[in-house]
Formats: C-alpha cells, sequence, structure tokens
C-alpha cells in the first residue's frame, strides 16, 4: 500500500516507519491510520526490531490540537493508542531515532521504545497541560521509566528539555552529533539483527514481566479517566480553544 504520511520499509528482519508530513510531522488521525495499518501488515512477517524514525526538521510536534475536539477526541485517543497496542503486540525490540523536536504525542513515541538514539539538536517535552488536558500514554510509561518524581516533574510542567538532558533521565540512550546520527542508529540496529529474533522477543516479554507491567490494564485505565474525566472538563475545552485561537487560556477550574 502507498502511504501518504509515512514510509514503510521491510528488509532483512528490520521494519521501519518513517514519519513523513510536511513540515513538522503533526500526526493526525488520518496519519495515524497509516501507521496502525502499516503495523498491522507486519503481522506474519519476519520482523526482528522495529524503527520508527522521520523526515525533515522534526520529529514530530505531536498529535493534531484540532482533533482533540468535540467528538474527534475518541476516535482520536483510539487510533492513536493503537499504535502502541500494535507495537506491544508485535512484541519486538523498538528503537527510536530522533533528530529535532519530539513534542507531545511526538515524545510519547520514543518514552514507549526500548532503545533511542537523539541528535545533539534533538528537544522533548510533554506541553499538554499547558493547554489543559495531559499526556496518557507518558502517564504510562514515563514513571516506570524515569521514576515517579521526575516522570511527573515534565508531565505537570510541560517543561521541553534538550537532548543530553534527556539521556541523563534515562528518556534517551544516546546522543550523537547530527551529522553521525543515522550510522550511529544503523550500527545499533545491526547490532540487534545479528541476533536471535526469538530470543530478542522472549527477551523483551521478560523484562516487561519482571516489571509486572501489565500495560494493558494501565492504559485502558488511563484512558478512562482522559476521556470520561479530564475531557469533559471546561478547563480542557477551553484550554485546547486558546491554543487554536492562539491565545492565553482563561482556566475556569481551580
Amino acid at each position: 500500500m502507498a502511504y501518504e504520511s509515512i514510509k514503510l520499509e521491510l528488509a532483512d528482519g528490520l521494519a521501519t516507519i518513517t514519519l513523513d508530513r510536511d513540515p513538522l510531522n503533526v500526526l493526525n488521525i488520518a496519519m495515524m491510520k497509516e501507521i496502525n495499518h502499516a503495523l498491522d501488515s507486519l503481522e506474519g512477517q519476519t520482523v526482528k526490531v522495529l524503527l520508527i524514525k522521520a523526515a525533515g526538521k522534526a520529529f514530530s510536534a505531536g498529535v493534531d490540537v484540532g482533533e482533540h475536539l468535540g467528538d474527534l477526541v475518541h476516535e482520536m485517543i483510539e487510533v492513536f493508542h493503537g499504535i502502541f497496542r500494535r507495537m506491544a503486540a508485535l512484541g519486538v525490540p523498538v528503537v527510536c531515532q530522533v533528530q529535532g523536536a519530539a513534542l507531545g504525542g511526538g515524545c510519547e513515541l520514543p518514552a514507549f521504545a526500548d532503545i533511542v538514539v537523539a541528535s545533539q539538536k534533538a528537544k522533548f517535552g510533554q506541553p499538554e497541560i499547558q493547554v489543559g488536558v495531559f499526556p496518557p500514554i507518558a502517564a504510562l510509561v514515563m514513571p516506570r521509566h524515569l521514576g515517579y518524581k521526575k516522570a511527573m516533574e515534565l508531565i505537570l510542567t510541560g517543561d521541553i528539555i534538550g537532548a543530553e538532558e534527556a539521556k541523563q533521565i534515562g528518556l534517551v540512550n544516546h546522543v550523537v552529533p547530527p551529522e553521525e546520527l543515522e550510522e550511529f542508529t544503523n550500527q545499533l540496529v545491526g547490532k540487534l539483527l545479528g541476533l536471535s529474533g526469538l530470543i530478542l522477543k522472549l527477551t523483551k516479554k521478560a523484562a516487561l514481566v519482571g516489571l509486572g507491567d501489565d500495560q494493558a490494564a494501565g492504559l485502558e485505565a488511563i484512558e478512562k479517566v482522559y476521556l470520561d474525566e479530564c475531557m469533559t472538563t471546561l478547563d480542557a475545552s477551553e484550554g485546547l480553544n486558546a491554543f487554536l485561537e492562539k491565545r492565553q487560556p482563561n482556566w475556569q477550574e481551580k
């Protein structure tokens, strides 16, 4: 299938999904459906490693804010979270290559990945709180991966951090000069591809079991808070509309 906003390549056990939607790889519903279709197409294929990368200046500026409003939010959450459910079901190591800004939903992709390689120019952040909502995937994985306190600081403030700080707190594994990003990622992926695909999957499964990490149940509970409690508030509506209208929000609920 030909995609408009992504590219999919599968060769020698490596599945590569490239975000490719100018100018900032903003994730709208149509693009996320393409990602889900691509992941579905990998079922039954010989996949050892999934690599997620992006074309252009930014990795991804996040999910389309306009699609958080009204009835669209339910479809948006279903499609967006479908990406992570499919990655989890695939069960293979996920490597994320980040060359620029990874914000909001665009930060949740590397946060969910197993290994992240970032350019020195990369930036990471979950600014959703500033528009009156919160990031469900980040709420699920960041406290597990980064530790509770640092995860909550990022999620509660919406601060944006550089690649070196992201490495220090465990969000990123490696930081390299921009001109070395592609080669370094290829070398890392090459190490994984030289190993048994079955043992890689079982190792990842064992690590998650060892953490007692029931991500499926956790995400379902978080979705309920997001859709039934957060998205029904006046402040969620005000924050999102203020962002779209390029003005400061007037928070109603203290």
